[in-house]
């Protein structure tokens, strides 16, 4: 994984007066897992750096030129040639519209109020910061609510959006040396409260005369000009002498009137067991366990918070003591939190690095047709058999049926139920927020939906199965397969999808029809009585049955002319001669009474295409016969299927294997063992996933030339 961050125009990444996001990326920078793998670039005058592996952008003095354009001009051809894996962007919103022409993940920080930034100000600047970036990381909770406000509620449940705070060392204390002294760090303005603190302090400098108090820190905009005899101005100190007047000072004050974004002196005073007392702004209170928390900010409640403690040494020192304690935003916490999401982005996270050729366990949002409305008739489907797969490799699984929804709401503003179909899933992908949306013939479910999840949830993987043929004469079936493609990390079909002739760029792998334990349970093989020998049944969509009148199927005419050349043989047939096709258990019973069954699919055999009835005759136990030309025979042994070449040699064969009781049987038993072992819905589950997410396992049916 290599890594770019880009400090904004003028960030000062030198021991010498380094600025807030220089420390926070150089101390991340330092515990990282990746620290090898990481370049800042920034520009500065400095000779002297934080780190070695920061890369200076030397930039030209021209006339009417900004130098900040020429900066991330300059920066945008280095990584053209670089091609880092993820830029981080720090504080600059406005220079991610120049990034985006770069394949890679932008990252962007916001370190100070989003809505006060050029390019985050208006509502549409900062959903096209969403649609653009990989990942949005806020220095605090109220940062982030700061970027989402006025934006609509689905946005803020977005992945892309992470809260990760500023941090720093945390390292021992000895409170017995904690001496009596009040310090106040940072900009010496109004706005960070200096004026207030000035009036606070004095007052208390003169009613306790033991204790003392320092400021560290400039501002020469403003002179706000303080004076005691037991006051101390520092004034600028760098960020170790900081620390160290921390680790000795009892109280420290940060009483800031603007909406502080989140407040480095309290965090750092805090990691050095100070009593902290802090203004209610901003991300000010999400920088302490442990501390006074001011609701009314003035000089007067100050100094009462400050004689409190004082007058309580018994509360001074819990909060001294609790405040270190306490601390968790440590260098080492804080870079975790950006290693693990910089894996996230990145990919690596889904991998189980305890066997590589398996994913970890996913939440899968699974949306397809359950058939909930149709009180269950077709509870084995295809569907059912995947997700049957799924759960049993112990992933968590949600059910959307996309068929069931758009007829629950049809109304006369919806007729056929897809807007609010679109609607729901987006309202339930915001709150399960799945590992993988898996699409199975949803063809109701918007491109435009599923881009915008794509845009939203860039962490989200989505595949697609589809069982109908599709070669020639089923251009249709095509273009619904292809119609959603491109947004597919992975794509299943039941056609070789070599002999679709598709684009390579596009992961499209063949996948059998699967069968499972909870639905095949027959063993035929082992029945010694039957009413009929052979079955075949086919249906015209799953709701419509026969034929209408004045159509024609060429399996029909087909199965009749069987019927002409092969006497004394009992067919059991459904979906045609005007008999209605069986559901639910009718279809299992009527299974249980044949030797034989049929697989015959519509128009001229595809490489590798058989309907679902094929697994399921084939796992119940029947001998199954097939014709040749399939293509199915290259997974079969001879003596596990049985593979016809045309209608006499189908005759032939029927006559044959329905008087050999004992060789049906040994076939019958084998093809379904076969099956079984290969084909089954946990091992198609996982084949699915592992494909998804880019793992090389190797699967039976992929071997086979």
């Amino acid at each position: 994984m290599k890594i770019s961050i880009l400090l904004p125009y003028k960030e000062n990444y030198s021991p010498n007066y380094p600025g807030a996001v220089s420390i926070f990326v150089n101390s991340t920078n330092n515990v990282s897992k990746y620290k090898k793998n990481l370049t800042v670039f920034g520009s500065t005058n400095h000779k002297k750096k934080l780190a070695k592996n920061y890369v200076n952008i030397h930039l030209s003095k021209k006339i009417l030129r900004s130098q900040s354009k020429e900066y991330v001009d300059k920066f945008l051809e280095i990584q053209k040639k670089d091609k880092p894996d993820i830029i981080e962007i720090h504080n600059r919103p406005v220079y991610i519209k120049n990034l985006i022409q770069l394949e890679t993940k932008l990252v962007l920080y916001f370190h100070n109020d989003p809505v006060s930034m050029i390019g985050s100000k208006t509502i549409q600047e900062r959903i096209d910061l969403l649609n653009t970036c990989s990942k949005i990381i806020f220095n605090s909770e109220w940062s982030k609510r700061q970027f989402l406000k006025d934006l609509k509620n689905f946005y803020h449940k977005s992945k892309k959006l992470e809260v990760i705070h500023q941090s720093t060392n945390k390292s021992k204390i000895n409170f017995k040396h904690k001496e009596k002294l009040i310090t106040f760090v940072g900009k010496l303005n109004s706005a960070k409260g200096y004026d207030i603190f000035g009036n606070a302090v004095t007052k208390i400098l003169d009613k306790y005369s033991d204790w003392k108090s320092l400021v560290i820190g400039d501002e020469p905009r403003e002179n706000i000009l303080l004076s005691h005899k037991n006051l101390k101005n520092l004034g600028f100190q760098n960020h170790k002498k900081v620390l160290e007047t921390f680790s000795k000072t009892s109280i420290a004050v940060a009483c800031s009137r603007w909406e502080e974004p989140f407040g480095r002196t309290s965090l750092e005073a805090a990691s050095r067991g100070c009593a902290v007392i802090i203004s209610n702004r901003g991300g000010l209170p999400e920088t302490i366990t442990n501390g006074v928390i001011l609701r009314n900010l003035d000089s007067r409640t100050l100094f009462k918070a400050i004689e409190n403690l004082i007058l309580d040494k018994k509360k001074l020192q819990y909060l001294q003591r609790e405040s270190h304690k306490n601390f968790h935003l440590t260098d080492r916490y804080i870079c975790n939190k950006i290693d693990n999401y910089r894996e996230e982005i990145y990919g690596k996270f889904i991998l189980n690095l305890n066997n590589k050729s398996n994913v970890k366990k996913l939440k899968i949002l699974h949306v397809t047709n359950f058939n909930e409305r149709h009180n269950g008739r077709l509870f084995y489907n295809t569907g059912k058999r995947i997700n049957n797969g799924f759960v049993r490799l112990n992933h968590s699984v949600l059910e959307f049926s996309d068929r069931d929804i758009v007829s629950y709401y049809r109304n006369i503003n919806d007729l056929n139920g897809s807007k609010r179909l679109n609607k729901k899933l987006l309202e339930v992908i915001s709150n399960y927020v799945p590992d993988i949306l898996i699409l199975g013939h949803a063809d109701l479910i918007k491109k435009e939906t599923l881009d915008y999840i794509k845009r939203n949830y860039p962490n989200i993987k989505m595949a697609q199965w589809f069982l109908d043929r599709m070669d020639s004469q089923w251009l249709n079936n095509k273009s619904r397969f292809l119609d959603k493609i491109d947004l597919m990390d992975a794509s299943f079909c039941t056609t070789d999808p070599k002999s679709l002739k598709l684009n390579k760029k596009h992961n499209v792998f063949y996948m059998p029809n699967p069968v499972d334990l909870s639905f095949e349970t027959l063993e035929n093989y082992n029945n010694k009585y039957f009413n009929n020998d052979v079955f075949f049944a086919m249906s015209h969509g799953v709701h419509r049955g026969v034929l209408k009148k004045g159509k024609f199927d060429q399996r029909e005419i087909f199965i009749n002319d069987l019927m002409k050349i092969t006497p004394n043989v009992r067919f059991d047939l459904y979906g045609m001669n005007n008999i209605q096709p069986l559901w639910a258990d009718d279809y299992l019973i009527a299974i249980s009474q044949s030797k034989i069954g049929l697989n015959l699919s519509q128009g001229k055999p595809a490489k590798y295409y058989s309907s679902d009835r094929f697994s399921q005759l084939i796992g119940n136990g029947l001998l199954v016969m097939i014709d040749e030309n399939t293509k199915i025979g290259n997974f079969f042994n001879k003596d596990e299927i049985v593979l016809y070449k045309n209608k006499s040699d189908l005759s032939e064969k029927i006559i044959k294997f329905t008087n050999d009781h004992n060789l049906r049987n040994k076939i019958a038993r084998k093809g379904r063992h076969k099956y079984f072992k290969y084909f089954n819905s946990t091992r198609v589950a996982e084949f699915i996933l592992n494909k998804s997410f880019g793992l090389d396992k190797k699967y039976y049916w992929e071997n086979i030339k």
